[in-house]
């Protein structure tokens, strides 16, 4: 009776999904879609696969407003290396998983919730590689598409108003500006200082950094209170400067430093610099062109209105407009603090 009663059991059962598909994740060539590397185990990509970890980020990097859900896959028996400064040391089969989404109504997040692309960045052993996978409009296919397109999404916002937005995937090109650290593609987002703040799991909150280590994906970490940690932009507790510096980082860091695809404009605004001038307090641009506006400094300490970061980031034309890539639209939000920020320097 006993071994009837477990064949019964077995047979009722679900079976296990199968694991994710390193093997393609590896491929020289990639996926034609999404669903072919079993990262998730649902049509729509809802439902992670064993191995996939979510996470977040401080402070994160604005584009056009939308929802950003983030996981991160380690080949099983592999941990990425903490490093203080710039993104972990991931093994090679890491793949970052970041899809893009609009809810109709901000108002109500998890309602009617519409996928716009999924993007992967994997290490493999040659180096990173970034794949852009499109959604369909029945939500349950995401296919490649190399060449970048244009979404056009609608929502209402968290104030009821109604916005449209001309959504652009980027094209394999414009995935390697924005992540290039010394002519290498990389991570830009997985930090250690922000990742330094608690997620909530499915078992509860838990700082990621110490969520991470105690589930082997990272080693070599210091313990969350002695690691750096960057300020969460709209933080209203933290002080302006950190939230400031912290949204200039995430937003323009990964092509202003002195590795990155602006290094030569000599203007630096990731986390790591200190020096006033090269950070663009009173700082001229080394090829005053349109995009000045006819201002003089990078910031003019005391007077948003005449510095020349701010009045790029509330420009949407091209040639104008900081940063150049990821955003169709201003992001108000953001340009206030900057603003912010820039009234509180002294002159």
């Amino acid at each position: 009776l006993l071994a009837a009663a477990l064949a019964a059991l077995s047979l009722g059962a679900a079976p296990a999904p199968p694991p994710v598909d390193l093997a393609a994740l590896l491929a020289e060539t990639p996926a034609p879609t999404l669903a072919a590397y079993r990262l998730f185990t649902d049509p729509g990509a809802r439902a992670p696969n064993a191995g996939l970890t979510p996470y977040a980020l401080n402070t994160p990097l604005f584009s056009d407003y939308a929802e950003k859900f983030r996981f991160a896959y380690l080949p099983p028996g592999t941990s990425a290396a903490y490093r203080p400064a710039g993104a972990l040391d991931f093994p090679v089969g890491t793949t970052l998983v970041k899809t893009f989404a609009y809810p109709a109504d901000f108002r109500r997040p998890s309602e009617k919730v519409r996928y716009l692309e999924t993007r992967l960045l994997i290490r493999q052993a040659q180096g990173w590689t970034a794949l852009a996978y499109v959604w369909n409009e029945a939500q349950d296919e995401a296919r490649l598409k190399r060449a970048g397109t244009r979404l056009d999404v609608s929502f209402i916002d968290a104030r009821g108003q109604a916005r449209h937005i001309d959504y652009a995937v980027p094209n394999a090109n414009q995935c390697k500006e924005c992540h290039s650290l010394s002519g290498e593609l990389a991570p830009i987002g997985p930090k250690a200082r922000n990742l330094n703040g608690d997620f909530a799991y499915p078992s509860g909150p838990e700082n990621q950094l110490a969520h991470w280590t105690r589930t082997g994906l990272l080693a070599g970490a210091p313990a969350p209170s002695q690691t750096p940690r960057a300020a969460a932009w709209d933080d209203p507790a933290a002080p302006v400067a950190d939230r400031a510096r912290a949204y200039l980082d995430a937003n323009c860091g990964h092509c202003h430093n002195a590795a990155g695809m602006a290094s030569n404009s000599g203007l630096n605004l990731d986390l790591e610099e200190t020096r006033p001038a090269a950070m663009g307090v009173g700082k001229r641009p080394v090829a005053a062109g349109r995009g000045s506006g006819g201002l003089e400094v990078s910031i003019a300490p005391g007077d948003p209105e005449h510095s020349i970061l701010l009045h790029r980031m509330k420009s949407t034309e091209p040639g104008v407009m900081m940063p150049e890539l990821g955003r169709t639209v201003v992001h108000e939000e953001g340009v206030a603090l900057i603003a912010d920020y820039i009234r509180s320097l002294q002159p």
